[in-house]
């Protein structure tokens, strides 16, 4: 599954914003490959908005 962050993080609560950085991710633009689990699509659908998910 290929991640990228889209939107920035200024105004994100911190719980969401260390949410973003555990997958990886840490300016905009960022595109990170991580493995399709229930952990991660966990973490993914909580900062949905922020991100661009490619299966």
């Amino acid at each position: 599954m290929k991640i990228t962050l889209v939107r920035s993080l200024i105004g994100v609560r911190k719980d969401q914003r260390a949410t973003v950085r555990a997958l990886g991710l840490r300016k905009t633009g960022d595109v990170r490959e991580v493995k399709d689990t229930p952990d991660v699509r966990g973490m993914v659908d909580k900062v949905a908005y922020l991100l661009k998910v490619e299966s």
